[in-house]
């Protein structure tokens, strides 16, 4: 056999295994080739890959263990119970840019779906590799780098910490300011994973100068980008009034308003979502939102939305009511009210019930005419439906029942409270009641208004308890009327009214007609 000869039988080898990477790379992008895959022994096949003499043939077999690992949790623990992460992390330094990318991920596949695997990761030097390529010059080793870091990231604040003590947040923070936008977003993303456990990780966010360089980005033209910058902020500003007053400080507001009319819901919901972190703190920080317009603003997005993201700005608004009168009465005077009562006549999902009743309740709690304002709204009875629909949620009937209760002990707006007296159970009807035994005493225009709307002749019929504080409701309620109204409205009077009658007629002596005549 001739040396070419010899030459080409090596070659065809070598071909052999770059197609065999290749196809087996493309098969293992579509999910239902994953298990024909698995059964064929694709993994030991692919191993010694990693470790082929031809660079390409390596990056190939990386790409194509990131695609089933992807794809597959199953796969996933297969690249561990190989242990093929160890001696992709050992050989990743003295790799070129193509590998890296691929290892990266492979890393970010295999970490993505249980701390666990994202635990194997740690344990075999995975976190240190991956912050070594958030070094490298090439902004797509770096991209890759940090959405595996930020995939490790995402499950506790143990991984989370493993991140940050690799050094890899000083990095992440740089990549902001790189010109690439695919790695602005990833870097921001990974930041506001890092950021959402604790108090503690996020303040190393801070620490390292990330709200700066998040701030100046969120009038971006890039949707995606002011996604992760909106979640960033979020992540950040939820753990403490500190922090939450260190993100208003950097002149976020009002500038971050104008994307509640982005065309991109979700960097609309991410900015919603932005407010109630920073609104839930403190009245102060409510009010710096109210001052700069915010309160419109999120009541016109919820005009503009539904479902899920709807659900921060509900909430949100909620916050603001829940700090002080002042504050309620601007929710209401923005008309709040009447846009969470069209969420809840829109809406079908109960955790978005559950969340509009909720924020209700902050703004009907607070005074009496707090209170009128979600009565003229309509939203009593439906907060009393709400609470009585068998098909409502536990939390849906709880909240509904406990909005209920704080309204209507604030509610004196009686023409509101009317219609609950046909439906309330008890429990609800006695603070009914105690409302109407409070304002009935001092008003007679509204007494008289009690008596032709059918109020006193219902309140008459309600059956309870002797001696029960419905009992004693009822009777402070009667007490506000004469007697003979009082009765003339109690059940089977009429039927009184006739059989006094009868008697009269029979005891009543008739008139002689023939005396008369003789007369």
């Amino acid at each position: 056999m001739s040396q070419r000869q010899i030459i080409q039988v090596f070659e065809q080898y070598q071909k052999s295994r770059m197609q065999f990477v290749k196809t087996v790379a493309d098969l293992a992008t579509r999910s239902q080739n994953i298990e024909f895959l698995q059964n064929a022994g694709v993994m030991p096949l692919l191993h010694p890959l990693m470790l082929d003499v031809v660079p390409g043939i390596q990056q190939t077999a990386a790409r194509a263990l990131g695609h089933l690992a992807d794809q597959s949790e199953d796969m996933a623990a297969a690249v561990v119970r190989q242990d093929i992460l160890p001696q992709m992390v050992r050989s990743l330094s003295r790799q070129n840019r193509f590998y890296m990318k691929e290892a990266a991920f492979v890393l970010r596949a295999v970490s993505k779906h249980s701390p666990q695997l994202s635990q194997a990761v740690v344990g075999c030097g995975g976190v240190d590799a991956l912050v070594t390529c958030l070094e490298q010059f090439d902004s797509g080793v770096k991209e890759g780098a940090a959405w595996a870091l930020g995939c490790i990231a995402r499950h506790d604040a143990s991984l989370s910490q493993s991140v940050v003590d690799a050094g890899a947040v000083p990095l992440l923070v740089l990549s902001l300011q790189e010109p690439e936008l695919a790695l602005k977003r990833i870097a921001a993303s990974t930041l506001s994973e890092l950021s959402k456990h604790t108090p503690e990780l996020a303040q190393m966010v801070v620490d390292n100068g990330a709200i700066p360089h998040l701030a100046q980005m969120i009038l971006n033209p890039d949707a995606k980008l002011k996604r992760q910058v909106f979640s960033a902020l979020s992540q950040i500003s939820k753990h403490s009034v500190d922090l939450a007053e260190m993100v208003t400080e950097a002149d976020v507001f009002p500038a971050a308003l104008t994307c509640l009319r982005d065309q991109d819901e979700y960097v609309r919901k991410n900015v919603t979502t932005l407010m109630r972190e920073v609104v839930k703190h403190t009245p102060e920080l409510s009010q710096l939102i109210v001052n700069c317009g915010g309160l419109g603003a999120v009541i016109d997005c919820l005009g503009n939305c539904s479902g899920s993201q709807r659900l921060p700005g509900i909430m949100m608004l909620g916050y603001v009511a829940a700090h002080s009168e002042n504050l309620a009465m601007a929710v209401i005077l923005s008309k709040g009210v009447n846009q969470l009562a069209l969420v809840l006549s829109e809406e079908s999902e109960d955790h978005i019930k559950a969340a509009t009743v909720w924020s209700i309740g902050q703004i009907g709690r607070h005074t009496p005419e707090h209170a009128k304002a979600v009565a003229l709204a309509n939203l009593l009875p439906k907060l009393l439906e709400l609470y009585m629909d068998a098909s409502s949620s536990e939390d849906l009937q709880t909240k509904s029942k406990t909005a209920l209760k704080t309204i209507l002990q604030k509610c004196t707006f009686l023409p509101g409270l009317e219609p609950l007296l046909f439906d309330a159970p008890s429990n609800i009807l006695k603070h009914v009641l105690c409302q109407f035994s409070k304002v009935l005493p001092h008003d007679s225009r509204a007494r008289r208004l009690f008596v032709t709307s059918g109020g006193l002749k219902k309140v008459q019929e309600i059956q309870a308890e002797p001696g029960s504080v419905l009992q004693e409701q009822i009777n402070a309620i009667n007490a506000c009327f004469p007697d003979e109204i009082v009765r003339y409205y109690s059940p089977g009077y009429s039927e009184v009214l006739l059989e006094q009658l009868e008697n009269y007629s029979q005891n009543k002596n008739p008139v002689d007609s023939s005396n008369n005549l003789t007369e």
